[in-house]
C-alpha cells in the first residue's frame, strides 16, 4: 500500500513539474467565509469539550484495574457491560481516536484487554464486575442478564466504533461476543434457537447481524438474523399485529429498524426472503404511522397497536432511530409514504421543539433526538433542520460541567457520541492529525466542490484526513441505509476517481483517493489561513 501511495505521489509531482504555470488562487464569497470560520469554531469547541470529557471520566477510573465505573453516584464501586461498556467507554475511546493518538493506543487499548480478561464470564460475554471485591458481583452467573449486557455492548458500543475504525480490536472482541452469544442460544423457535425472548435484545440483534453479516460474509449471522425475522414477521410475534404494547422509544424501538434493516439485508442477499417478509413488514410500518404518532409526525412512547390507545404521550427521543428503518425500507421499496413519515417529522422540530424536554431534561435525550435529526438530515437536506440541530447542540452543551463530566453517569458518553457526528457535519467527514486545542477547521460544499480552511493560533504540521465510504469499505455493505449510531458520510473520496488539489499556499495537485485517506500533508504558521479546494478530477 505504501508503495503505492509513494508512486501516486511522485506521479502526482511529476504532473506538476510538466504542466504549465497556471492561476490557481481560491476565492470564497462572503457568505461562504462566514459559514465555514463558523464550523471551524463549532468544531474546535466539539472535540475540545469531548476531550474534556474524555479526561474527566479517566480521571474517574479504578486505580488498580483501570476500567471506568457504571456512574459516579450509584454503582461506584462496578464495571458493566450494559452501561459503562456499551455507552461511555466506546466513545471515550473514538475521541482519543481524534485528539489523542498516543492514548488512543496505549491506555484505550488496554483497557479493552482488561475488560477482556477480567470481565468475561459465558465464553467471551462479559459480566459486571466489582472493584472492591475484585470479582464477579453475583456467584452464579444471571444469563439473560448477561446475555443483555452483551448485546448492548456489541450494539451501542463495538457497532459504531468497528463502522468508523474498520477492522481493530474492537471488531474483534464484537465478533466474539457475537460468536459466543449465539453459539450459546437456548430459546427453541421454529428452525432452531434464538439468544433471547427479549424485544429490545432482539432488535438489537437484528441490526447487528444484518451488519455483521456482510462485514464478515459469514453466512451464519445472516441465519441468526433470518430465525429472528421469521419469528416477529412470519410466526405470531408481529409488532402491531400480536403485541398490546409496542414502546417506539429507546428499550423497544430497536426491533422496528431492526427488521428493516434485515429487510435491506435479505433484499441483497436472498431476495426470496425478502418476498416472505414484505407484506408483514409493511402491515407492522404502517400500523404504527396509524397509531402512533403525534399530530406533528413525531412517535409517542408507548402505544397498545391492537387498539390504538396511546399508553404513554411523552414523545420519544429516539424518533430518527424508528424513522431509520422506514427510509430505508423507502429507498429499497420505492414507498414515497414513508419518506414522507420522516419528512413530515424533521420538518416539525424547528416550530415546535426546541429546548424540548426530550427525557426530563437530560443530555442523554437531547444526544438521541439530535443524532435522529442529522443521520435523517444526511439523506434530505432541509435548511430547518439544519437550524435547529445547531441550536439544540448549545442546549446539550451548557449541560456539561467545568470539570467536563456531563451528569455522571454512563449516559454521558451519548453527549460525546453525537457532539463528534456533529462535528463530522460540519468538516465534511474530514479530520486533522495531530489535533492541538487552538487547532481550527471548518469545510464546506460549494455544488461538487469541497472548501477547506485551516488555521491555528500556533503553527502546525500534520495531515487532513479524508472520509471514505465506510458503509462499503469496513462493512461491506451495499447500501448506505440509515443506522442507529452509525456516523453518516459527507464527503467522500473514493477509489477509482482522482482529486485536483489547490492550496492558498500555491500549490496545485492531482490526487488519488488512497493518498487522500492516507492525509495529506501541511503545514501552517501561527495565525495563517490555508484554504484549500477539492475538486473530483474529470
Amino acid at each position: 500500500m505504501y508503495k503505492q501511495i509513494a508512486t501516486l505521489l511522485f506521479l502526482s509531482c511529476l504532473v506538476l513539474a510538466c504542466s504549465p504555470p497556471q492561476d490557481h488562487s481560491i476565492e470564497l464569497a462572503s457568505e461562504e467565509q462566514q459559514e465555514i470560520s463558523q464550523r471551524a469554531n463549532l468544531i474546535n469547541e466539539s472535540l475540545k469539550r469531548c476531550s474534556l470529557f474524555m479526561h474527566a471520566w479517566l480521571d474517574e477510573a479504578d486505580a488498580k484495574t483501570g476500567l471506568i465505573p457504571r456512574n459516579l453516584e450509584e454503582d461506584r464501586n462496578i464495571w458493566n457491560a450494559k452501561d459503562a461498556a456499551a455507552d461511555n467507554y466506546p466513545f471515550m475511546v473514538l475521541t482519543a481516536a481524534l485528539t489523542d493518538d498516543s492514548l488512543f493506543a496505549g491506555r484505550m487499548h488496554k483497557m479493552l484487554k482488561t475488560e477482556t480478561n477480567l470481565t468475561s464470564r459465558l465464553g467471551a460475554m462479559p459480566d459486571t464486575y466489582s472493584f472492591v471485591e475484585e470479582g464477579f458481583t453475583t456467584t452464579k452467573p444471571d444469563t439473560p442478564s448477561i446475555v443483555f449486557g452483551a448485546s448492548e455492548y456489541v450494539k451501542d458500543g463495538l457497532l459504531p466504533l468497528t463502522e468508523w475504525l474498520g477492522p481493530s480490536p474492537w471488531s474483534d472482541r464484537m465478533i466474539s461476543i457475537l460468536e459466543d452469544m449465539w453459539s450459546q442460544a437456548h430459546i427453541a423457535v421454529p428452525g432452531g434457537y434464538i439468544t433471547s425472548n427479549n424485544v429490545e435484545v432482539n432488535g438489537e440483534m437484528l441490526q447487528t447481524l444484518s451488519r455483521v453479516y456482510w462485514m464478515t460474509g459469514e453466512e451464519k449471522f445472516l441465519d441468526y438474523a433470518i430465525l429472528l425475522g421469521d419469528y416477529y414477521l412470519l410466526i405470531d410475534h408481529h409488532p402491531t399485529l400480536d403485541f398490546e404494547s409496542l414502546r417506539l422509544r429507546d428499550h423497544g424501538c430497536e426491533i422496528v429498524s431492526g427488521l428493516c434493516e434485515l429487510y435491506a439485508a435479505v433484499a441483497f442477499a436472498r431476495p426470496d426472503k425478502r418476498e416472505e417478509y414484505r407484506e408483514s413488514l409493511h402491515a407492522m410500518l404502517d400500523d404504527i404511522l396509524s397509531v402512533g404518532r403525534n399530530q406533528d409526525g413525531l412517535f409517542f412512547n408507548i402505544v397498545n397497536p391492537q387498539t390504538g390507545e396511546v399508553t404513554n404521550e411523552g414523545i420519544a427521543d429516539n424518533f430518527g432511530y424508528t424513522l431509520n428503518g422506514y427510509y430505508t425500507v423507502y429507498l429499497l421499496d420505492s414507498i414515497d409514504r414513508y419518506r414522507k413519515a420522516a419528512l413530515d417529522a424533521l420538518s416539525s422540530l424547528a416550530a415546535g421543539y426546541r429546548s424540548y424536554d426530550w427525557e426530563n431534561g437530560s443530555a442523554d435525550g437531547y444526544a438521541d433526538a439530535i443524532e435522529g435529526a442529522l443521520n435523517l438530515y444526511n439523506r434530505e437536506n432541509l435548511s430547518s433542520v439544519a437550524n435547529w440541530m445547531d441550536s439544540e447542540i448549545r442546549v446539550m452543551w451548557e449541560m456539561q460541567q467545568p470539570s467536563g463530566i456531563i451528569e455522571g453517569w454512563h449516559g454521558d458518553g451519548n453527549f460525546a457520541r453525537t457532539t463528534i457526528m456533529y462535528a463530522f457535519w460540519k468538516s465534511q467527514g474530514t479530520y486533522l492529525k495531530p489535533w492541538k486545542p487552538d487547532l481550527y477547521w471548518g469545510a464546506l460544499m460549494r455544488g461538487d466542490t469541497l472548501l477547506i480552511q485551516v488555521r491555528a493560533e500556533t503553527e502546525w504540521e500534520g495531515k487532513i484526513y479524508f472520509d471514505v465510504p465506510r458503509h462499503a469499505v469496513n462493512m461491506h455493505l451495499p447500501l448506505d441505509w440509515p443506522r442507529i449510531n452509525q456516523f453518516p458520510e459527507w464527503f467522500v473520496v473514493r477509489s477509482d476517481t482522482q482529486y485536483d488539489i489547490t492550496s492558498s499556499q500555491g500549490y496545485h495537485q492531482l490526487i488519488g483517493a488512497e493518498s487522500l485517506a492516507q492525509g495529506l500533508q501541511c503545514s501552517i504558521a501561527s495565525d495563517e489561513v490555508l484554504t484549500i479546494q477539492v475538486v473530483k478530477s474529470p
